[in-house]
């Protein structure tokens, strides 16, 4: 190394020491750390395309931050869906090993057991800022990993669809009764709901949603909201966009990680790959709030009807999403411990939402409508 020379240090320290000093804080050393910790490779599949930027870029903004803040030691690969394995089996990837981390929705593997479905959302729960307190101060991370030890993960929150739209219909819905018989592509749980109202669910891959309505073939189908509905074209052949996705009035995104991995890792990388996801989480969320507003107008322009679901369908989904979840909680203890504790959080937050939250959105979209914002 070279010899500083003591008179130029003597100089530079007597005419700009405070200067220094905050050069110093501004431009801190390199994280000592990363000197200590070993250099590890995982791999992180994806449940989704590429194509789905918004979803699949919270997946790579986290990869990047782990390396940015390991300093290249931690590198995080990021594969999408097919890839490695088909988006569907991410979860079982994680539990056996294959790959040490996976993006993904928790409700994709409620078939397993309906309590997958909590960590993502369910029909007539939370919206996502809610969902966010139950997770992170309201016990909602600790009582979910409680839950995925036995299938060998450990989970984190890494993004949110905010509320979704209610999907692209041939006729309308105008009560309860017109559920009958609707052949309607919808994934999951709020497919279990749509059974009990006697719809037809039908699991569709995004790809061939679009000539399955145009052909007929299925009468309605749901995906996520403006933006990447806009992508997929069903507004040419499904004008009726409803409102709102009363089975998903967030989702939640996760990233899984299998358990004996996380366990193994230094509790510095830990907590990178917590601050990484929280980071994931916000990002995701941030970017379909701006992303969405543009895509509605483009796809109202293009054609798309908007149109509400009346008090009358909603009261009937919700009676029997009710039913279901009485059923499960009678019959399934791990289903009722976590339901029970998200309950407990949405008859709170309601009750604050409702004042200022409200109170306040309300008098601004008021403005909005009279074009005074």
């Amino acid at each position: 190394m070279k010899k500083l020379n003591r008179r130029k240090f003597l100089k530079i320290a007597g005419a700009g020491g405070a200067a220094a000093t905050v050069a110093a804080c501004e431009q801190p050393a390199a994280p000592a750390i990363t000197e200590s910790m070993p250099k590890l490779y995982w791999r992180l599949t994806s449940s989704f395309p590429k194509s789905l930027d918004t979803i699949h870029g919270a997946a790579e903004v986290f990869a990047k931050i782990v390396g940015e803040m390991t300093d290249g030691k931690f590198t995080i690969q990021v594969f999408a869906a097919g890839e490695i394995v088909g988006g569907l089996q991410a979860a079982d990837a994680v539990s056996d090993g294959t790959v040490e981390a996976a993006h993904t929705a928790s409700y994709y593997y409620w078939g397993k057991d309906p309590t997958f479905a909590l960590a993502t959302g369910i029909p007539f729960a939370l919206n996502c800022r809610m969902q966010n307190a139950w997770m992170y101060e309201g016990g909602g991370i600790d009582l979910m990993n409680e839950f995925y030890q036995r299938y060998n993960i450990f989970a984190l929150p890494s993004g949110n669809s905010g509320a979704q739209m209610g999907g692209w219909y041939r006729k309308e819905i105008n009560k309860p009764e017109d559920w009958k018989g609707l052949k309607i592509r919808i994934g999951g749980f709020g497919g279990a709901i749509m059974s009990r109202l006697g719809a037809v669910p039908q699991q569709i891959a995004g790809g061939d949603i679009y000539p399955a309505l145009e052909k007929g073939t299925i009468d309605a189908a749901e995906w996520v909201g403006p933006y990447d509905d806009e992508k997929l074209g069903f507004y040419r052949v499904a004008r009726n966009y409803y409102y709102p996705g009363w089975w998903e009035g967030q989702a939640m995104l996760h990233f899984f990680f299998n358990l004996e991995k996380w366990n193994s890792l230094p509790k510095p990388y830990q907590a990178i790959i917590r601050s990484a996801s929280q980071t994931a989480n916000m990002i995701m969320m941030a970017r379909y709030d701006m992303l969405n507003p543009a895509a509605l107008r483009r796809l109202v322009k293009a054609g798309a009807i908007l149109r509400p679901f009346s008090e009358e369908v909603l009261d009937g989904c919700f009676k029997a999403s009710n039913e279901i979840y009485a059923e499960l909680s009678a019959s399934n203890p791990s289903f009722k411990k976590a339901y029970d504790a998200m309950t407990a959080v949405r008859a709170e937050e309601f009750l604050w939402f409702q004042l200022a939250e409200h109170t306040s959105d309300t008098y601004m979209m008021i403005q909005q409508r009279k074009n005074a914002l």
